[in-house]
């Protein structure tokens, strides 16, 4: 990797998104020496039955949870519902539970919706947005799922189009998605709001020897393309790099065994290990001994494993694809903590590599603005404002009371 390809990287990664940073709404003040509550709005926030499964994490998953925590201090009061199914493509049960979860909402209610929950199923969700105050909140669009038959893609689309053309709000994970949802389904610019990911900032990882351990955070799935990195990686075996792949094997089976056939087929069994998912002190660790991020995927809305990287210092080689730049972001220094390559290129990744391993001018620079970009990461706090401040600005009245 030259310099002028380091140029070329920061040239092309766009500038992160970054909210204002204000101070949370208090949920109590303090009145002639004691504490007087504020009274908290009430928002129900309807979610996926797997949202709390350790066995499948992901980045939908771990927002849920957190903005349920969060909202409190800024004035809302969470009603959590979890409807089990495979959604977004429900069967009879999971379609009968989510129909009368909203059913049994009184008029005009305050209502979050997980997109995966609620986007499959118009049907359902668009009458409902006729009398309770209804926002949705997407992950991922979901047509841009990898491994979904044409036909199926299609359908998924059409039906995300009907619930988001129905409801008051739609809140997307970054300013990328935010424009994708405008143009992709025609939707009103006002209605659609962006409320990014935050990050906690945790100690600097370590690392092992400051270059060659390689760390991949992402459910084992054809979307996140650990195939292409398996593929860069069996291009240059004669560096001395170790990779563990972190991520949930159950969502794709079939993936999985075709990507163990990879690893084996190239004889990387020793050196690429596929971890499963790990959460708390373990995933902290694996993080802790991280030299490089290396995430692979075809589509991504922000990145929350590249901001949770950064968040230790760690620089990230990633493909350029939806929301991912933004999450890479910019130091305040302007320096760039990661390299953008293009995707369907293992070999582009492959020379990047080599570039990480042979530089060390580059690695420093890049460590540089890792650390730069750690410093400058906004918290969940600004995530869960911005949902407040959706929230908050529902219509006060639904469109037809029953």
């Amino acid at each position: 990797m030259t310099d002028v390809t380091l140029e070329k990287t920061v040239r092309q990664a766009p500038l992160a998104y970054v909210p204002a940073q204000t101070a949370p709404v208090p949920a109590a003040t303090v009145k002639m020496g004691g504490i007087i509550p504020m009274s908290l709005r009430s928002v129900h926030f309807v979610m996926p039955g797997g949202v709390d499964d350790p066995a499948n994490p992901s980045g939908g998953n771990a927002y849920d949870r957190r903005v349920c925590l969060d909202l409190p201090g800024f004035g809302w009061q969470v009603s959590k519902h979890l409807v089990a199914g495979e959604w977004p493509r429900p069967d009879a049960t999971a379609r009968a539970e989510l129909a009368r979860t909203l059913r049994e909402l009184p008029d005009g209610t305050v209502v979050l919706m997980d997109g995966i929950v609620a986007c499959g199923v118009p049907e359902i969700v668009v009458p409902e947005a006729d009398r309770l105050r209804l926002a949705v909140l997407v992950h991922l669009p979901l047509g841009d799922e990898r491994g979904l038959a044409p036909e199926v893609a299609a359908d998924l689309d059409a039906r995300e189009r009907a619930v988001l053309r129905a409801v008051p709000a739609v809140i997307a994970t970054s300013d990328w998605a935010v424009r994708r949802l405008v143009s992709h389904h025609g939707l009103a610019p006002e209605k659609v709001h962006v409320a990014a990911p935050g990050a906690d900032i945790a100690p600097l990882a370590s690392g092992t020897d400051g270059v060659s351990r390689l760390l991949c955070v992402a459910a084992v799935t054809p979307r996140k393309g650990q195939h292409r990195l398996v593929e860069a990686l069996a291009a240059v075996t004669d560096l001395p790099w170790s990779c563990v792949c972190v991520g949930g094997l159950g969502q794709d089976p079939e993936y999985v065994a075709h990507l163990r056939g990879l690893i084996e087929k190239y004889g990387l069994q020793d050196r690429l290990e596929l971890a499963g998912p790990k959460a708390g002190a373990e995933l902290d660790a694996a993080y802790a001994a991280a030299d490089l991020m290396v995430l692979t995927s075809y589509a991504e809305t922000y990145g929350m494993a590249v901001t949770e990287a950064l968040a230790r210092g760690i620089p990230v080689l990633a493909t350029d694809v939806g929301g991912l730049p933004e999450a890479v972001g910019r130091a305040p220094d302007g320096g760039v903590p990661g390299i953008l390559v293009p995707p369907e290129d293992p070999a582009a990744l492959a020379a990047e590599l080599r570039g990480w391993f042979g530089e060390a001018d580059v690695r420093r620079r890049l460590k540089a603005a890792a650390r730069g970009r750690r410093a400058a990461l906004n918290g969940w706090a600004s995530t869960a404002q911005r949902l407040a401040g959706v929230l908050g600005r529902l219509p006060s009245e639904p469109r037809r009371a029953a």
